[in-house]
């Protein structure tokens, strides 16, 4: 299965990469000859390296993020029913400690809300919130970058395109009109592949944005939805002041407490 996964997405890492480059290549003309996708990426100019890295940055969040929102990853069928089965037979610590062995943003939310489980019911619902909301800040941070990159990359290639195009009339000023329209006509041509790049990889980026958008909110309320089951019919008068996190404990007395209350036993 990771196999799989991994042809996959190394096969969508080369067509992002490669779409681009590939969109721009010349089709071959009579008498013409055929530029390949190398000479188109060096037509770009130098903005074509960050370009180029917009591209790896876009596939890597895309793929990252398209696995770390799929529900299945973010809600596991296994770490749900060992949960409901060790609820079930009132086993909270069993149930603390297994969420504990487990990394799914499940087992994060389980464990924030059986740590704060022996506060009652309102408390309880406010960590499992808070935790749903940390990871749902934490995911939609990595997808806000998706939108970087779809508003940085067009003005990179403008960027190039007004770089290249300074150059070119430069040059017909240098050499004066016996240049020819053709050689200026063919400098612009070669200086417009950094807007067109810096659009083709924008364009792909805002539409994985929006799509992986919504499929974290889907995500996200099926985690939620998922932990409010489960912790629904908890007995909370009976888990009064239950530790069950079993954690360790850093916060003690004040010192001056603790020093008065020596005193008082040495006199005594």
């Amino acid at each position: 299965m990771k196999s799989t996964i991994r042809q996959v997405a190394c096969t969508a890492l080369t067509a992002f990469l490669l779409f681009p480059l590939t969109a721009l290549a010349s089709a071959p003309k009579a008498g013409v000859t055929e530029k390949t996708i190398l000479d188109t990426y060096h037509e770009g100019g130098w903005v074509m390296h960050f370009l180029l890295v917009f591209s790896i940055a876009m596939v890597w969040l895309v793929i990252d993020i398209w696995l770390r929102t799929n529900s299945k990853k973010m809600t596991p069928v296994d770490d749900v029913a060992t949960v409901q089965g060790l609820f079930r037979s009132g086993d909270y610590v069993g149930a603390y400690q297994s969420m504990k062995a487990s990394f799914s943003p499940f087992a994060e939310v389980m464990r924030a809300g059986l740590g704060s489980v022996g506060y009652g019911k309102e408390a309880t619902e406010e960590a499992v919130y808070a935790t749903v909301e940390k990871i749902n800040s934490t995911l939609q941070t990595r997808i806000n970058y998706l939108s970087v990159i779809g508003v940085c990359a067009p003005m990179v290639g403008l960027l190039g395109t007004v770089g290249g195009m300074k150059g070119a009339f430069g040059s017909l000023g240098s050499g004066g009109l016996s240049s020819g329209v053709g050689e200026l006509a063919g400098h612009i041509g070669e200086v417009l592949v950094a807007t067109a790049a810096g659009l083709l990889v924008a364009i792909p980026a805002f539409m994985a944005f929006y799509f992986l958008r919504n499929k974290l909110q889907g995500a996200v309320h099926h985690l939620h939805e998922e932990t409010e089951r489960i912790f629904r019919n908890a007995p909370y008068e009976y888990l009064k002041d239950a530790d069950v996190g079993q954690e360790e404990t850093y916060a003690a007395l004040p010192n001056w407490v603790q020093g008065a209350e020596g005193t008082q036993a040495t006199e005594a």
